[in-house]
């Protein structure tokens, strides 16, 4: 068995959050398994249902820590799908573009990442989780409403292109809290004067904490169920009954 938890005192848990899991549905899972009344439990990062990947949940007085986490720097793995575009920028919504590839080349593709290295400005997608006027973006873009976002610096230190296997290209991105994988794909897709869309998208790091070291989530609601037996009667007075 691993160390024992102590939850309300504060753990710091490395989730690989799994394909189509919202990362509330993480914390929700967490805090239902953990049944203890009225603890905090908070994750420091979103991950799009879409993505997978390191996801930093913190539980108890460790919470007051998220925002920290939030503001470190981020590694990214995925895919960008060239010749075609999205209006979400991902596999969210259907193609409703498509572009020439063509002319693109292997230096071309190399070339371009240069681009975006730095601080650079950059337009979130309107389906995100953004609040405009007191209201999640997504919300005004599914029902076909104009969502006007501003644009807002960001810093990408490493992009490079892993792999190639038109219109497919593997990449990896180390970058600023805030960046937005989507946009990046799209704007990436306007710089080779075509189009491209995010269709495979991994979080391998944030700040000091790799994916190597996260829990497989069924693993860890498993351990924390069986440490809930080992449990003190100070702590199992705790249980929240109604979950």
């Amino acid at each position: 068995m691993s160390k024992a938890f102590d939850f309300v005192k504060g753990e710091l848990l490395l989730i690989d959050k799994p394909l189509t899991w919202t990362s509330f549905d993480v914390v929700g899972k967490i805090r239902n398994s953990l049944r203890i009344k009225k603890i905090k439990v908070g994750h420091a990062g979103t991950l799009d249902p879409l993505a997978t990947g390191l996801l930093i949940v913190c539980t108890g007085k460790l919470t007051k820590e998220v925002d920290l986490h939030m503001a470190e720097e981020k590694e990214y793995t995925g895919t960008f799908t060239l010749g075609a575009t999205t209006p979400s920028y991902d596999l969210e919504t259907a193609v409703d573009q498509t572009f020439e590839t063509k002319h693109i080349t292997e230096s071309l593709l190399l070339e371009t990442c240069q681009q975006f290295i730095g601080e650079i400005a950059q337009v979130s997608p309107s389906y995100s989780a953004l609040r405009i006027d007191g209201e999640r973006a997504y919300h005004k873009a599914r029902r076909g409403e104009t969502v006007n976002i501003k644009s807002r610096n960001i810093i990408i230190s490493e992009f490079e292109i892993t792999n190639i296997r038109l219109p497919e290209i593997d990449f990896r991105v180390v970058c600023s809290k805030g960046t937005y994988i989507r946009s990046l794909a799209n704007d990436y897709g306007k710089a080779l004067h075509s189009g491209a869309h995010l269709s495979a998208l991994r979080r391998t790091r944030s700040g000091a904490f790799n994916i190597a070291d996260a829990w497989n989530l069924t693993n860890l609601i498993d351990e924390i169920s069986v440490q809930r037996i080992n449990w003190t009667e100070k702590e199992k007075a705790n249980i929240d009954e109604s979950l």
